[in-house]
């Protein structure tokens, strides 16, 4: 018998995976991918247990999703064992009602109720069991309890009970009319999919005139996509019928309840937050900062050395010699000295978010950000924005107001992102004494323009007010240092990557553009270079934040149109062919920069239009291009305006 096994992260579904198969697993990957893939063998029974992905639901955003996705749908698993963390009841549940749609035996595996119950809350799970018409055990995989009656369960050849319909009675009915045009399995689960347009099911399953009327009378009648009618609704049902499973009991004070009393305390919640920001930037920029960065650039500096006396000695051209060392090792080891920093900020993060306090911040930010016209969902998206925009962008999808959800799409970009640090510590850095003060500024002076910017949004495109910000609050947990490594080791191995990639690939074209004029003739003046040409027709836009006509500076700032690391790379490469002694401030063609004109500099770079990744995230969300063009528009120029009031404001004091 083949049983999957899949819940949220952090439900403790590992710890039940390695409690049910002990020493009898198989570990691997998932073709195409480097996700682990677990498989093994239930103590003392045949039936193979596999341990899907970590997921929120089974809509294909991330990898994680469509690997349990497919695997439920085609592989056809005669069990499925949903664990669910009873803490955060309502938002673990959102996956199970996905389930309860497949044809296939559910059992709720519900862990940490002890937890829950030191909190005056207790579980009735035969209640829970009638409300969703699945089996439902309580585990604690922590202390090994109630593994016995789970497998009892498994062995069990009962089906589960009638299912109840958790959508309204309009909704329901367009699904039954679209089950009918139907012949396959997973009628309901494949029906709610084509409704809400899902891409990947489209692959296999083609629309019909039943499917397409359904949609646009949903659409209309509700005002809103059917992806967020179907997602509204789950929500409700949950928060319905949550009421009648959970009894309380007493209201004892939990070691949780005792933290949040100081950490979301009305007076000190702000303060603590702000100082731990500060905490993350003076470890990841302060304490790290210079050194490690000093130390990896004498790193390449001295492979950049070797490989240009060991090509000499092969009498390689002096073309051959400064590609190498001027374009590809001083382009990518300029944007890899800052690995060390990248590694500790995102240790930092993702110890926030696992430990629970990043769910904190969101309820806590939720009353000011509703001032603005967004709300606390708004803030996951900047979370996660904070490694990269990406994910970041798309996560948005969780947020149901279309108008809020624009909102939030325009601003996440803002958020200072792991690409952008690179060029914040090297700015900050030389130029300035606490370069993680400065660093936690432009954080802080993010946050203050997105609120800024979510005013002028309302009131030029209409924004609704914001919809109520409900969220179950996690108990605080002592995080998981394998899952903390695995994540910064994945966002790690995702920059050094683009390094590899993308940057040597700009490098090597910044180089050649650099080194040659138009007429292709090699070692020109960089004065007199193909790049330089470019960077003088656009120097006029940038002049009035740096004070000066540079045409390096210019390129070097459109190039984080491909990847904002670029920006680094570009000016390591411009300056080390202008002056190969020389770093990049020394180098004549950068020196003009000053506090004032490199603050500013910062400013655009944070603010300005994103990479053309984010940019292909933001159309595929906004599913509209004209939509696009006008947030890229309104960012760069924003980006511009707070970049020459920087620059002339700081004039007076910084210069």
């Amino acid at each position: 018998m083949k049983i999957a096994l899949i819940g949220n992260q952090n439900s403790g579904k590992t710890s039940l995976f390695n409690l049910l198969t002990g020493n009898n697993q198989k570990v691997g990957n998932w073709p195409g991918v480097t996700i682990d893939k677990k498989v093994g063998t239930i103590l003392k029974t045949d039936f193979e247990l596999i341990d899907l992905p970590g997921v929120y639901s089974l809509s294909p955003y991330t990898a994680e999703e469509e690997i349990s996705r497919n695997f439920i749908l085609n592989e056809n698993p005669d069990i499925i064992i949903n664990i669910v963390d009873a803490t955060i009841m309502e938002r673990s549940l959102y996956l199970t009602t996905q389930l309860m749609e497949l044809d296939c035996k559910v059992i709720v595996a519900l862990n940490m109720c002890d937890l829950l119950e030191k909190k005056g809350i207790k579980v009735d799970e035969k209640a829970l069991s009638e409300k969703l018409g699945v089996s439902v055990v309580k585990i604690s995989a922590l202390k090994n309890t109630g593994i016995d009656e789970l497998i009892s369960l498994l062995k069990e050849n009962s089906t589960d009970d009638k299912k109840p319909e958790i959508y309204e009675e309009n909704v329901c009915f367009e699904l039954k009319n679209i089950e009918k045009t139907l012949n396959c399995k997973h009628k309901r689960f494949i029906s709610v999919k084509l409704l809400e347009n899902d891409e990947k099911i489209l692959q296999t399953h083609s629309i019909n005139e039943t499917i397409i009327e359904s949609r646009e009378k949903l659409e209309k009648e509700y005002n809103n996509e059917c992806e967020q009618i179907i997602a509204n609704q789950r929500y409700n049902f949950i928060t319905n019928e949550k009421e009648k499973f959970l009894v309380h009991t007493k209201n004892e004070k939990t070691i949780t309840d005792k933290i949040d009393k100081i950490l979301l305390n009305k007076w000190l919640a702000l303060p603590i937050f702000i100082l731990i920001m500060a905490a993350v930037y003076f470890l990841s920029v302060g304490v790290v900062g210079t050194a490690t960065v000093d130390f990896i650039d004498s790193v390449f500096s001295s492979i950049s050395q070797w490989f240009g006396s060991v090509l000499e000695k092969w009498n390689a051209s002096p073309w051959a010699v400064s590609l190498v060392c001027d374009g590809i090792i001083s382009g990518v080891g300029a944007v890899l000295n800052f690995v060390p920093q990248l590694i500790i900020l995102f240790t930092c993060i993702s110890l926030l978010e696992t430990s629970g306090y990043m769910s904190r911040i969101a309820f806590l930010l939720d009353k000011v950000f509703k001032k603005f016209g967004l709300s606390g969902k708004s803030l996951i998206p900047f979370i996660v924005g904070a490694g990269c925009s990406v994910p970041g962008i798309m996560t948005t999808r969780t947020i149901e107001d279309e108008n809020e959800k624009a909102a939030t799409i325009m601003l996440t970009p803002f958020i200072p992102c792991s690409a952008k640090l690179p060029i914040i510590a090297l700015f900050a850095g030389f130029f300035f004494k606490n370069s993680w003060l400065v660093t936690l500024s432009l954080y802080i002076f993010a946050i203050v323009i997105i609120l800024l910017s979510a005013i002028i949004i309302r009131k030029l495109f209409l924004v609704s007010k914001p919809n109520p910000f409900i969220s179950e609050l996690p108990t605080y947990k002592v995080p998981s240092f394998k899952y903390i490594f695995r994540d910064v080791f994945e966002k790690t191995v995702s920059f050094i990557k683009r390094a590899g990639t993308i940057i040597l690939l700009c490098s090597v074209v910044i180089w050649f553009t650099l080194s040659f004029s138009f007429k292709l003739e090699y070692g020109v003046n960089v004065e007199n270079s193909i790049l330089a040409s470019i960077g003088n027709c656009l120097a006029w836009f940038f002049y009035p934040m740096l004070g000066e006509w540079s045409w390096a500076a210019t390129v070097s700032a459109i190039q984080g149109l491909i990847a904002k690391e670029q920006v680094i790379s570009s000016m390591a490469v411009i300056a080390g062919i202008n002056d190969p002694s020389a770093g990049i401030f020394t180098s004549g063609i950068f020196a003009f920069f000053n506090p004032a004109s490199a603050y500013a500099y910062m400013v655009f770079n944070l603010f300005s239009a994103p990479c053309f990744g984010a940019i292909g995230a933001m159309h595929k969300e906004f599913k509209s291009t004209k939509k696009t063009l006008l947030a890229v528009g309104f960012q760069t120029l924003l980006a511009w305006v707070l970049a020459t009031l920087v620059y002339l404001i700081g004039s007076l004091f910084l210069a």
